[in-house]
């Protein structure tokens, strides 16, 4: 059987039913992959990253999995092409398919089409050319055109061989050709409104009288502001306006995308509903038109030749105004003046402010978002090419990480990142992107890349000095983002110097070969964060392009998801919200090579488990990373592991100390004893009862050794403003399983808080092993200390709260 494989970690659950699948059928026949490659003549290495659960592996290598396996075929390619399917969409949950019966536009008979090509695994566009039948039926490059929403099956033969190359059944394909029909047979929705003025069957649009009635104010109009680049919205100087309901924004919306042109009738029905208005549609329209007159004035909305027009200024739109920088943009370049060309570009790009005609409704806006977004892409491409000519390569290369991961099949964006790459220094990785390339483009659409980039690979195999020469005007390097996030340390920290020292000396060897991980374990309120927090601002000399913080919840009923802590990293590097990737995978890429070649230290406070933190831990020498835990990280590999434990008394002596003050102790030196007794010597207990009595100066020590000596109101009276002992122990006991809290509260019976292996064997008449795994889960939990000789200790406040644990 070979070595043993390694766990299957995913968020493609598709992809991880597929893998332990193959993996379960290779078991059961007691096969090695050695074994498996001969039986199948694929090479081992590529049937074991088959069943490895990190990609999904193309059909070919899972049908020869499974025929070596003598495993079935159809399900195992039914296997691949949900985790295909799930590969596409992520962590996105809801997805469905529309029902042919309900499609009535072209856009949903376009989402149609492309569910059926997702949910059979996406399969390459030459394979769809061959399993359509016969042959020039479905053109591969209109199978991509297809799949990719911009257009549909020209006829009825063209769509069913779309859909027997999609896998859907005969039966279920009349319900998709009726759609097809239903569509195409009426007017198809425009994809841009055009230049034309009502007919004489057509309503004309007429101002009511109250319409005509306003009062004309050019120098309002000069005020009005418009964006289209983001939400739609109007301002009168800094005055924003109300553009009323999503339909009314769409009203809006066409008119200032007509750049003052007359809108008719028929074409405002057309972009708002497209081939179904509703029987009240003139009268919407003519409403909708009446608020925004209100709202705007006269002079701005007027109404003539059947339609309406917006007159305003061109530089009182954005996106005009990001038309004529772009020109001037142009202008530079050609010039030769790239630095200027560069900062328009990027004025450009700041003027949009999410995605442009957010929550418009209607096809007019779906396709004018369609446009835009094509636009700002094209300027972001142009941007980059001059971000590589003025020499910021290194800066180029998170970006481009990051888009090439949301548009995998833009060519171009690959090759600014090959350069990038390259001119970096990081050959190898430059040419591992065209490879990749390669891979997806055969894979997706059965193509080669384009030459250019066919002729980057080549020069950059031979090294060319030209492709890597130095830019003639660089531009300055733009200040780096250096985050500061560590919590204050506490002014009166006390003690611990040991533990202090083993971390801190761990952490600073962060220039070695290998990352270091120190990861902090000790039961709730044992003063692990204090420590951590104290030693980060210890050793942050080691670490000057900053220090990175969050509080990960691990304890709590919620815990931080991975997705939104890489996010808020990112930003703190520098990352804008735009280039930040939708998946866990992307972000956790794109977060280390943003931490590449930086000193940065990473403190992860109250971890869950070592699932949550892999994907947040640098993956390059120069960082380190510290985590706390109340469970012990002997599953995260390579990590550091150091066991906080309660304070000896002579620290703790000294904490109450300089809490309460030296005078006030020494004068009840054996009451303070037994305050710190009663405590058990937990930092949290000794900083509540120091703190009360440093709020009640009234009180004596002894008055509060008293309160304490009662055992049944101890954990109560260890409690103070947000402060509480037994808040901090039941979330430890919340996160137990059902047998380990009945063997935690049973603990809580017995006279001492000692327990052996053998007495919990037999209060649950199990087998020894099975007693030692309980005790050994519930010391990694934080619960309890292993001793010598198969015994173990609760901690003296968690026997007093297993009593009263429900």
């Amino acid at each position: 059987m070979g070595r043993r494989e390694k766990p299957i970690v995913t968020s493609n659950k598709a992809l991880e039913r597929l893998a332990c699948w193959l993996r379960d059928h290779r078991a059961a026949g007691g096969w090695s992959y050695a074994q498996l490659a001969q039986r199948s003549g694929c090479h081992a290495t590529t049937l074991q990253r088959a069943a490895s659960g990190n990609q999904v592996p193309s059909a070919r290598a899972v049908e020869a999995y499974a025929r070596a396996c003598d495993a079935p075929v159809p399900k195992a390619l039914e296997l691949w092409k949900q985790a295909r399917a799930g590969e596409y969409y992520g962590a996105v949950t809801g997805r469905a398919i529309p029902s042919p019966v309900y499609v009535s536009g072209l856009s949903q008979l376009k989402a149609g089409l492309h569910g059926l090509y997702v949910k059979a695994g996406r399969p390459a566009v030459r394979s769809m050319e061959e399993r359509a039948g016969q042959w020039g039926k479905l053109p591969h490059s209109t199978a991509h055109r297809i799949v990719q929403g911009q257009t549909v099956p020209r006829d009825e033969s063209q769509l069913i061989g779309f859909l027997t190359a999609c896998d859907v059944p005969e039966q279920e394909q009349p319900l998709w050709v009726d759609a097809w029909r239903r569509v195409l047979n009426r007017a198809t929705p425009m994809t841009a409104l055009p230049e034309r003025t009502a007919s004489p069957a057509e309503p004309a649009i007429r101002p009511s009288v109250s319409e005509r009635r306003i009062t004309r104010n050019p120098e309002a109009v000069s005020a009005l502001r418009f964006t289209v680049l983001g939400p739609v919205r109007a301002w009168r100087g800094s005055e924003l306006l109300s553009s009323g309901s999503p339909q009314q924004r769409a009203l809006l919306a066409a008119l200032l995308l007509r750049e003052g042109r007359t809108v008719t009738a028929g074409e405002l029905i057309d972009a708002f509903w497209g081939e179904d208005p509703p029987s009240q549609a003139l009268a919407t329209i003519r409403t909708y038109a009446s608020r925004l007159r209100k709202i705007l004035g006269e002079e701005a909305l007027v109404s003539e030749s059947g339609g309406y027009a917006l007159r305003i200024g061109r530089g009182n739109l954005d996106l005009t105004l990001a038309e004529d920088l772009a020109f001037e943009a142009e202008k530079a370049r050609a010039g030769g003046d790239r630095l200027q060309a560069r900062t328009l570009i990027n004025k450009v790009l700041g003027l949009w402010d999410g995605e442009a005609l957010s929550s418009v409704p209607g096809p007019y806006a779906d396709n004018q978002r369609t446009r835009l977004e094509e636009w700002r892409l094209q300027l972001t491409e142009t941007r980059l090419d001059l971000d590589l000519e003025v020499g910021c390569h290194a800066e180029a290369v998170s970006e481009l990480t990051a888009l090439t991961a949301a548009y995998p099949l833009r060519e171009r964006l690959r090759e600014l990142l090959m350069v990038a790459l390259y001119r970096s220094g990081r050959q190898a990785e430059a040419l591992a992107v065209y490879a990749d390339t390669r891979r997806l483009l055969a894979e997706e659409l059965g193509v080669d890349p384009r030459p250019e980039l066919a002729q980057l690979q080549q020069r950059i195999l031979r090294a060319d000095e030209e492709l890597a020469r130095p830019a003639d005007e660089p531009a300055p390097a733009p200040t780096p983002f250096r985050p500061a996030q560590l919590p204050a340390t506490v002014p009166d920290f006390t003690g611990r110097h040991s533990p202090a020292r083993e971390l801190g000396e761990q952490l600073a060897t962060a220039g070695n070969s290998a990352m270091p991980v120190s990861a902090l374990a000790g039961i709730g309120g044992v003063g692990k964060t204090t420590l951590a927090v104290h030693v980060a601002h210890r050793i942050r000399p080691h670490f000057p392009d900053g220090q990175l913080y969050v509080d990960l919840q691990g304890a709590g009923a919620r815990a931080a998801e991975p997705e939104t802590v890489l996010a808020s990293f990112l930003r703190a590097l520098g990352t804008a919200d735009s280039a930040i990737p939708d998946t866990l995978d992307e972000r956790a890429a794109l977060y280390r090579s943003a931490l590449d070649g930086r000193r940065i230290l990473i403190l992860l406070d109250n971890a869950h488990d070592a699932a949550q933190i892999r994907p947040l831990l640098p993956g390059t020498p120069g960082c380190a990373a510290l985590v706390t835990s109340r469970m012990r990280m002997v599953d995260l590999a390579g990590a550091h592991l150091v066991d906080l434990d309660v304070m000896s008394s002579e620290e703790a002596f000294q904490l109450f100390a300089r809490i309460v003050g030296a005078e006030r102790v020494q004068a009840e030196l054996e009451a303070a004893l037994d305050v710190l007794a009663a405590c058990g010597f937990l930092p949290l207990a000794i900083r509540i009862a120091g703190s009360r009595l440093a709020a009640r100066r009234n009180w004596s020590i002894s008055d509060l050794a008293g309160k304490l000596a009662d055992e049944r109101q101890r954990l109560d009276e260890l409690q103070v403003g947000d402060l509480a002992v037994r808040a901090t122990l039941d979330l430890s006991y919340r996160q137990l399983t059902f047998v380990q809290a009945q063997v935690f509260r049973a603990l809580g019976t017995r006279s001492t808080p000692v327990v052996s292996v053998e007495s919990v064997r037999t209060l649950l008449n199990s087998s020894a092993a099975e007693a030692e795994k309980i005790l050994e889960d519930l010391a990694n939990a934080g619960i309890c200390v292993p001793l010598e000789s198969g015994r173990y200790r609760l901690h003296d406040l968690a026997w007093l709260y297993a009593r009263t644990a429900t």
